[in-house]
């Protein structure tokens, strides 16, 4: 089997954890997941099984049922889930450990934390947060949902797209507009909308290209009411902790492309050893084994970088250049990755079914979500 070395600053731990959520990877996620790409969802108690095992909620306090552990727990769980060669269900599950109960875990009140986050790190609630419009997706200052005080609660109108575990989330994490007047980045506000709040609507599943065991949908808001208290963080803050969670979310996606790429390479090395051409095995033959090198060691680069992010975020720097910087390069290093993979395969990768055709598919989404490439090398390019 391929698989990158061990990088030496992970302690006993952290590689116990690792070979805890790959054995459920194995056990209980490859057998089933190609089920799941057809229903469009992953069931709930994937959710509950892996807050049973802990790694929900990694990063989040110990005393609302987290492991109280750092950003290199991040990066090992969306790896290991990346590795099941099924995209969606890394999404599925890094959406709601990594990118949205986060923002309770940061800056929710006691009560907030107390409320959502035993639930979530336990599995039994699913996040999701609620950023892109149909106008507006990596111009988050271009937001345009609204929520306006009343004496009863705050009222939101609008609409957001794209919506990973939106069919089957519990907790949404809504940033809408609280200052009508403010331009660009001020006066956005985040929200803690539950399943079932008045006014609140749901899509049937978007029809994707691939991430298909995701859940996606569209969700309305139609003087949707909620508490007062509802209200996450100060008020007018959210751009900055929306951007703030994006540096959590693209190191994330390192992680993810990282093991994408590893689990491509494995499938892609285990079939040239085993497919014969011209009286020899494909991997013998010096030019398809010098193609798959060279695409494991741009990998192998991605991966380094992934956890030195990772290592500068434990240690409290400022990482928004090399996050960037880290988003980018990976999510282009997959495309040329899986690409070769696929021609490496030659026909029977162009077929539907088969582990690299799926993770082709899988693929083309990482430059666009979490922030498109070109956005991400203008953040780098304001920081040279």
């Amino acid at each position: 089997m391929f698989e990158f070395a061990e990088p030496a600053m992970l302690d006993d731990d952290l590689v116990l954890v690792r070979s805890q959520i790959r054995r459920y990877v194995e056990e209980r996620i490859v057998p089933e997941a190609e089920s799941w790409e057809r229903s469009g969802e992953i069931p709930r108690q994937v959710f509950r099984d892996l807050g049973a095992l802990g790694v929900l909620g990694m990063r989040h306090p110990v005393e609302y049922g987290g492991g109280g552990l750092g950003a290199l727990s991040s990066v090992i769980l969306a790896e290991e889930l990346s590795r099941s060669s099924f995209g969606g269900v890394a999404s599925s599950l890094t959406v709601h450990s990594d990118m949205s109960i986060s923002h309770i875990a940061h800056r929710g009140t006691e009560a907030q934390k107390s409320r959502y986050l035993p639930a979530a790190c336990a599995g039994e609630r699913v996040g999701v947060v609620c950023v892109t419009e149909p106008g507006a997706g990596s111009d988050v200052a271009g937001l345009k949902t609204r929520a306006t005080r009343t004496d009863a609660g705050w009222l939101i109108n609008g609409s957001k797209t794209f919506i990973t575990n939106g069919v089957l989330g519990d907790i949404y994490i809504v940033a809408a507009r609280t200052d009508p007047d403010a331009g660009g980045a001020r006066g956005l506000s985040l929200f803690i909308v539950e399943r079932g709040a008045p006014g609140f609507s749901i899509s049937g599943k978007l029809r994707k290209h691939g991430w298909l065991s995701s859940d996606t949908a569209e969700l309305f808001f139609q003087d949707t009411l909620v508490p007062h208290d509802a209200l996450l963080g100060e008020e007018g803050r959210g751009f900055y902790y929306i951007v703030s969670t994006f540096q959590n979310e693209r190191l994330v996606i390192g992680g993810l492309v990282s093991g994408a790429c590893s689990k491509a390479i494995d499938v892609t090395l285990d079939y040239l050893r085993q497919r014969k051409a011209f009286g020899k095995t494909l991997w013998e033959q010096p030019v398809v084994r010098n193609k798959l090198s060279w695409v494991a060691a741009k990998a192998a680069g991605v991966r380094a970088l992934t956890y030195q992010c990772a290592q500068m975020v434990d240690e409290g720097q400022d990482v928004v250049r090399e996050v960037s910087m880290l988003k980018a390069l990976a999510a282009e290093t997959l495309q040329e990755v899986v690409h070769t993979c696929l021609q490496l395969h030659g026909g029977i990768g162009y077929m539907a079914g088969t582990t690299i055709e799926r993770m082709v598919r899988d693929a083309r989404i990482l430059t666009i979500g979490g922030g498109a490439t070109e956005v991400m090398l203008e953040e780098v390019a304001k920081r040279m």
